[in-house]
């Protein structure tokens, strides 16, 4: 696992399953390839990735949600930040576009339409989480 540092604390983003589909959210920029993602944004000082994911989902989707369980972190591939990915669940609202400078949309999406909304491979450990979570298509 790459350690956190002070300089750089990262990025955690909140993996939220409801039934069986997963929250995605389409930024208004594109980071690189990234134009659909899952909820996210920086870890503030003092905050745990659990609390960030947390803090990012309501001001990006005015959903509030609870951490369930942190699948791990990486250096994301294409951005080469710092990413901490958390389980969360769904306690109260409706997801929309709350950050209308950040995001142009939200989707929730079915296990069988991820790799429509992100065209390259996801975390091993997100993955796998959302094979064992989600329904997959027939």
């Amino acid at each position: 696992m790459t350690e956190q540092t002070a300089d750089q604390p990262g990025i955690s983003a909140g993996i939220i399953v409801q039934g069986d589909r997963v929250l995605m959210v389409r930024r208004r920029v594109k980071e690189g390839q990234l134009s659909w993602q899952f909820p996210a944004g920086g870890i503030e000082a003092g905050e745990s990735p659990e609390q960030a994911a947390v803090r990012e989902t309501r001001e990006e989707t005015g959903l509030t949600v609870e951490a369930v369980k942190v699948l791990g972190d990486r250096v994301h591939p294409n951005t080469g930040r710092l990413m901490h990915y958390v389980a969360c669940a769904p306690v109260s609202g409706e997801a929309h576009v709350a950050d209308e400078e950040e995001l142009a949309e939200v989707a929730w999406v079915a296990h069988g339409e991820i790799t429509d909304y992100v065209p390259y491979p996801l975390a091993p450990m997100m993955q796998e989480y959302l094979d064992a979570e989600l329904t997959p298509a027939e």
